[in-house]
């Protein structure tokens, strides 16, 4: 039975749980672009990673009704424990029949492990809470060395494949854009790219390096107020405006050159160029921007670390591992840098020292020999310029 006739708006008050407007998306990443403030997210996405966990914290999402498991087991992934940290409630494993019984816009009740319709129970899964998470989060360490010795697999069979791209840069196209002995700047919408855009400020007003936005990305970008040099990815995360920016399109297609993205930007009228490889849309930028003669890359929100790797759910990340040995002390990863600098003193506090001291000279300058012939010095040059001005307007 489909439902789609259900009552919309709150429901009372007074009813146990969270109820709220439904939205429904089997892909986190397009679903959190319509989800308003304390609405459901009803997704089907197996392992939360912490990119889609923090993007539904962002969006103040009420509660999240997963189809799928958000912890297999496969490995420790991070995005269940950051919804129930924020105090989102969190039902998982709900099955995959939920996406046919429920309808975009109606409003549902979570309450426990329970999702209901009115008075009916559309669904049913797994409550998720601070122990079940940490229980699972266990159980999935203990496994992650198998995980890890796929990742080597995964590692060397990329290796075999895309070894001419690695070794030689072939397959780079050609661009526009003026990277030879510039600094580049890539930008991936990930762990902590805002803090980190902001700590580069200064970095960026001083250098001007290429600025190049991963999908996403280049709307990171435009949202810190800078313009794109250049935007690589698949398009399926970057705005229709922010492709018409301006800035140079590289869409990152398959490596038997299938371009899915490429119509989407065609259609918008923009021009594109495509850049077939089985590399994350990451990798490929900074592989350009090496191959084009970049003195220095520095990443965004890029990922560093092997649960990084394995977070992202991507088979495909063992050429992250690759991309990095390539380019070796040319890359700079701007992981953390808001964290290294940030200050431990507030600006409130500087003010107020800076008040202090103002006040602390004051003093000193109005009790003393010295401050009187200072005081008497100002009080003659303030009457000699009203003097002048009268004087100019007589």
């Amino acid at each position: 039975m489909r439902i789609g006739t259900l009552r919309r708006g709150r429901a009372s008050e007074t009813a146990p749980g969270v109820t709220a407007t439904a939205r429904l998306d089997r892909r986190t990443k397009n679903l959190t672009k319509r989800l308003r403030p304390g609405e459901i997210a009803v997704i089907d996405h197996v392992d939360i990673d912490r990119v889609s966990a923090d993007s539904l914290v962002a969006g103040k999402v009420g509660a999240v009704v997963n189809a799928a498991p958000s912890t297999s087991g496969r490995y420790p992934n991070l995005g269940p424990g950051i919804l129930v940290e924020a105090g989102i409630p969190l039902v998982d494993g709900v099955g995959k029949e939920v996406f046919t019984k429920l309808k975009e816009g109606v409003t549902l009740r979570v309450e426990g492990n329970k999702v209901y319709a009115g008075d009916e129970v559309v669904a049913e899964g797994v409550e998720q809470t601070a122990e079940t998470v940490a229980e699972a989060m266990a159980e999935a360490r203990a496994g992650l060395s198998t995980q890890l010795e796929a990742f080597a697999a995964n590692t060397m069979e990329y290796m075999k494949r895309e070894r001419a791209l690695l070794l030689d840069g072939v397959g780079v196209p050609d661009v526009a854009t003026r990277i030879e002995g510039r600094h580049v700047l890539v930008v991936v919408r990930g762990y902590d790219y805002k803090e980190d855009l902001q700590a580069l400020r200064p970095y960026i007003r001083d250098y001007r390096p290429v600025l190049i936005g991963v999908d996403g990305g280049a709307d990171a970008l435009i949202e810190a107020g800078y313009q794109p040099d250049m935007i690589i990815g698949d398009m399926d995360s970057v705005s229709d405006s922010v492709l018409k920016c301006g800035a140079e399109v590289v869409v990152h297609a398959y490596a038997d050159g299938r371009a899915p993205g490429l119509q989407r930007v065609q259609d918008l009228g923009v021009d594109a160029i495509t850049f077939p490889a089985s590399a994350t849309s990451e990798d490929i930028a900074m592989l350009l921007a090496d191959e084009k003669g970049a003195s220095l890359i520095v990443a965004v929100g890029t990922h560093a670390t092997l649960i990084e790797f394995l977070d992202k759910g991507r088979g495909g990340m063992a050429s992250t591992f690759l991309t990095r040995l390539r380019l070796g002390g040319k890359l700079v990863d701007a992981k953390g840098v808001s964290r290294l600098y940030r200050s431990r003193i507030s600006t409130l506090a500087l003010v107020l020292l800076v008040l202090a001291a103002l006040v602390a000279i004051t003093a000193a300058l109005a009790v003393s020999t010295a401050g009187h012939i200072y005081l008497d010095l100002l009080v003659d040059q303030w009457d000699s310029f009203v003097f002048w001005l009268e004087n100019l307007f007589s």
